[in-house]
């Protein structure tokens, strides 16, 4: 007996003004505004699908990608229907709506996706209080570039129907594939259930000797590892790749269970909120830490007792000990890429294995036209995202294997490791200090004065004085990327000073920001001498940072005392 085709409705709406992506396709704001204004969530979700047909034209049998993090506002039914209108006639989507972004990533390259779309808070808390996000792959399983960012938005603006199908309803946690027979639309229409870590450990075992970490973990030599989830997506991840496959005990495993408001903390891996996997690292008993994001594409390293590798260090010592990564052994290595704010110690490391190093605006979407063209084969940036061209996006887990393959092979310890690669290439003292939750006027003509401050011909070659450091500029500019591949120019990503001594400050515009304004001060200075290398950082950059309040005046003119977090 033939099924009666489920109805799809079409809802009458009107389009909101806020709607722009921040960056890469996303759009994150409070959950509060998602469950408040009316439409405000299908709206976006309809432009996303609009832009599917201007990227592929028609997507007649062409798989799309799904992610759904769970968020009470936020219900899977109602949401993937938002995408048929467009001729999408499959969705792959992770088993009970869970799949991390470079699991996302990886898939949509596996199955040759269209597309994907992530929900996702990404680092910033979650839940009732906190803030959701809505953010878009493209076909390469990246971040969509700003001109699919900005074609979202202008389609947002004339948006005044989208299709609902609110009476489908799917098992997301049985897997396999389910088909049901829509009103007017494809017959049948294809939902795919798959395993959330199966097809992303594939790809790994493919990377990785995963026997030597595997020995690492459980051999005669063994070291404890402490790995912190986060209440994140990343908990099945750990659970199934660290411990059921390469061997590391349960229990080495902390905050894996997913929780919509991620146990009530912010899932941001550094020293300011991953405070109980610092505290158990402090006691001595783990040689290795670890924790991850709520999407798990960001990371955060800890050697025994509590010693922490910055990210921009991680960074440059992953790029020298690429020879330990089976991958890159049988791929060559042809570039590096960071962002702008990123420390320079990379640019040592690849002056020495003489491959190029691009230097590109914050954002993992300027890495993917460098990696689909050849040039790169490891980026990475300093708010803890660190990938290679095996994904579009920045990849935690990937990064974690990573160190416990350089462990594995070296035999000694991340201290160690850090330090000797210091003594080699030299230290770069490095901070960011965080001003969050500004009134977006005021951060921007804190920018736009600086920017007319130090860009002034009488700015170039001025000396600053502080107590027995003295420092002169050598070039300030607004910094400015032209992509190598396409030609394509960005403009105005971020205030640079540069002195004599190749220390840096850069101020920078958070564009992951939503009503409030972050603006982020980075300081760096480099030292070359071994004996020098043993001091606490926020010391040695002290008369950087006092110069950079000097010339923002970002105290006097926001009332605050500090910044929120210093990282």
């Amino acid at each position: 007996m033939e099924r009666t085709p489920i109805p799809v409705l079409t809802v009458q709406t009107a389009p909101y003004e806020d709607q722009r992506p921040t960056g890469g396709g996303g759009l994150r704001r409070p959950t509060a505004l998602f469950e408040s204004q009316r439409n405000y969530l299908p709206n976006f979700h309809a432009t996303n699908s609009c832009t599917y047909n201007f990227l592929c034209k028609r997507m007649c049998s062409v798989p799309g990608l799904y992610h759904f993090y769970p968020v009470h506002t936020c219900p899977c039914v109602c949401v993937y229907i938002l995408i048929f209108k467009n001729l999408i006639g499959r969705l792959v989507i992770g088993q009970n709506g869970i799949l991390s972004t470079p699991a996302v990533s990886c898939i949509i390259r596996k199955i040759k996706a269209a597309g994907g779309i992530i929900l996702t808070a990404s680092h910033s808390p979650g839940g009732p209080g906190g803030e959701f996000g809505v953010k878009f792959e493209v076909a390469n399983g990246g971040p969509a570039p700003d001109m699919v960012s900005e074609k979202i938005y202008q389609i947002s603006k004339t948006l005044e129907e989208y299709a609902i199908c609110p009476d489908l309803r799917v098992d997301l946690s049985r897997l396999g594939r389910q088909e049901f027979d829509l009103e007017n639309k494809f017959k049948p229409f294809r939902v795919e259930i798959v395993d959330s870590v199966e097809i992303y450990l594939n790809l790994l075992r493919t990377i990785f000797d995963f026997n030597a970490i595997r020995n690492l973990l459980t051999g005669p030599n063994q070291i404890k590892i402490r790995i912190d989830a986060m209440n994140g997506v990343m908990g099945p991840y750990v659970r199934r790749i660290l411990c059921d496959e390469l061997g590391a005990p349960a229990n080495s495993a902390i905050n894996c269970i997913p929780l919509e408001d991620f146990g009530g903390q912010p899932p941001d891996p550094n020293l300011t909120y991953a405070t109980a996997l610092l505290e158990a690292m402090k006691g001595g008993e783990y040689g290795f830490g670890a924790a991850f994001d709520a999407d798990g594409d960001r990371y955060m390293i800890l050697g025994q007792n509590g010693f922490f590798v910055n990210a921009s260090d991680s960074l440059a010592i992953i790029a020298a000990n690429l020879s330990c990564i089976p991958y890159f052994c049988q791929m060559g290595v042809r570039g590096f890429g960071r962002s702008m704010p990123t420390s320079t110690a990379l640019d040592k490391v690849a002056k020495v294995m003489k491959v190029p190093v691009y230097e590109t605006p914050a954002g993992w979407r300027y890495f993917s036209n460098l990696m689909d063209s050849g040039r790169c084969s490891l980026c990475g940036e300093e708010s803890f995202g660190t990938g290679s061209d095996h994904l579009r996006e920045k990849d935690g887990l990937w990064a974690v294997l990573v160190w416990l393959s350089i462990l594995a092979a070296r035999k000694q310890s991340v201290e160690e490791i850090v330090r000797d690669h210091w003594a080699k290439f030299g230290r770069h003292y490095y901070c960011r200090f965080d001003y969050e939750a500004l009134e977006p006027r005021t951060a921007y003509f804190i920018m736009r004065d600086l920017e007319a401050l130090i860009t002034d011909k009488s700015f170039s070659h001025q000396q600053f004085a502080v107590g027995n450091n003295i420092y002169s500029v050598e070039r300030t500019d607004s910094f400015e990327y032209v992509d190598p591949v396409d030609g394509t120019v960005t403009k105005r990503q971020g205030l640079r000073i540069i002195f004599s001594d190749a220390s840096r400050l850069i101020f920078r515009m958070s564009a992951s920001s939503h009503v409030r304004a972050t603006l982020r001060i980075y300081a760096e200075s480099y030292e070359k001498d071994p004996s020098q290398h043993n001091k606490e950082p926020q010391a040695v950059l002290s008369p950087l940072i006092a110069i950079a309040l000097k010339i923002s005046q970002i105290h006097e003119r926001t009332g605050r005392k500090g910044p929120t977090v210093i990282t």
